[in-house]
This record gives structure tokens, sequence and C-alpha cells, in this order.
């Protein structure tokens, strides 16, 4: 019900920017550049933990960026989830063409779910599949991974702390490898992208690599995020857009 309010509030209440506070726009054109996927390219924390896919990033993690992403997340603004789902599309696409997309979210704890009212990374994972899809890609969201035991908050935490508390936290739901493969389909046929909306630390995405490969559902080919620590971006390869 709370998410149903929030999405009908969305529609008929007016909105400032959520990136800037300019009036009556939910999003900008200026913040919506910021998150056009532009700058895509890979990032990589330092030092990077063990196990850690290669991640693309659509922006870095600063000015509107960071408002929209805690907009969305922290305060329940549901119409930013087009804007970050395309963003995180173009992250996706930064890493290069593979065969169907199976986008799978780092999952929130339950008691975080209920806080919020909805699911951030997963309802950003599904505005991005949408949008592969209309850009001519196969791609879906397979929200396969739940937390297996209860974590601490890493917002005090630093990089050691992290991979810590995390270790073993993750865990493939029953009926998993259907859902990635599903029709018998090989497992590894499609590329698993590990999709999440921030990357700090790196211990969170490794952490669900691990679950993945654990449960057998078969190589991780990388993961994506809308934004990521300005410090954490390499050097920006060739970019290869959906379709092509």
């Amino acid at each position: 019900m709370r998410v149903w309010w929030q999405e009908l509030a969305g529609l008929v209440l007016p909105m400032d920017c959520a990136g800037c506070g300019a009036a009556r726009a939910v999003l900008c054109p200026r913040c919506a550049e910021a998150l056009s996927g532009a700058a895509a390219g890979p990032v990589r924390p330092s030092p990077a933990p063990r196990g850690l896919p290669p991640v693309h990033a659509a922006a870095a993690y600063e000015g509107a960026v960071r408002a929209v992403v805690l907009a969305h997340k922290e305060r329940g603004a549901l119409p930013l989830a087009g804007p970050l789902g395309a963003a995180l599309a173009a992250a996706v696409c930064s890493g290069g063409p593979g065969r169907e997309l199976v986008l799978v979210p780092v999952p929130s704890a339950r008691a975080q779910v209920r806080a919020r009212g909805h699911d951030p990374a997963r309802r950003i994972a599904l505005a991005a599949a949408r949008r592969l899809r209309r850009a001519g890609c196969a791609a879906r969201v397979a929200s396969v991974l739940r937390q297996r035991r209860p974590v601490a908050d890493q917002a005090a935490l630093g990089a050691r702390e992290r991979r810590e508390n995390l270790a073993g936290a993750l865990a493939v739901v029953p009926g998993g490898a259907s859902a990635v493969a599903p029709g018998g389909a090989r497992p590894g046929a499609a590329r698993i992208v590990l999709v999440d909306d921030l990357i700090t630390t790196g211990a969170t995405l490794a952490e669900a690599a691990r679950a993945v490969r654990a449960a057998g559902l078969g190589p991780v080919a990388g993961a994506a995020v809308v934004a990521a620590p300005a410090g954490s971006f390499v050097r920006i390869r060739s970019k290869i857009r959906p379709g092509r």
C-alpha cells in the first residue's frame, strides 16, 4: 500500500528536481544529463576485494547524481527509477556486448525493504531491463539472491570490516537456477550481470558474485552500477551500445 501511494503521489503532485531542487521538475535537463551514461566506464575500488568481477558505472557519485540516488533509495522518489534505470543500462552496455543478459540485483535486507517501502536495486534493474529491450538487447531480471543472515549497517565500516561483515551473507534462493536459465537452458548460456545502485568498497558485489558462482548458476560476466566514487574510475575503454 505504501508503494502504491508513492507511485500515485509521484504522478499527481508537483515535485522539485531531485538533483538540484529546480521547481516542478522530477529531474531537470541538466541533472538528467548527469545521469545520461555519457561518461560510463570501468571502475575499480582500491583495494579491490577478492572475487570482484569487472564493474562498470554510469556516473560519479557526487553532486546531482548522489542526490538522485539517495532520493530514490531513502526517500521513496519512485519516478526516479526510470532515469536511474537508463543510467544503469548505459553502465551494462559499457561492459561490452553479450548474449542474453540476465540482470541479478543485489538484495536489500528485508527490514530495509519494509522501512523504505520498496527494493531500490530491483526497481532500477527492472527499469534498466526495459530500456535494454527497447534498444534491441534481450535482457531480463532474475532476483535470485537473498540475505541468509543479518548483517551490520555498513555506513561506518571500512573496506576490511565490510568484507568481514558480508562474508557468506548472501545465497541463491531455491529455484534460482531455473530463474537464470529457464526452460532447461544450459547454465552459462546467458550473460549474468550483477547490478546495484552504488559501489563503494566492492565488498557487496564480491559477495554476490561468490554466491552466484557457489550455486553453479554460471560465470559472472561482470557488474554494473549507477554510480561510483569519482576516484575509482579507470581509463575509459571503447563503449558498445545496445544492438551493435
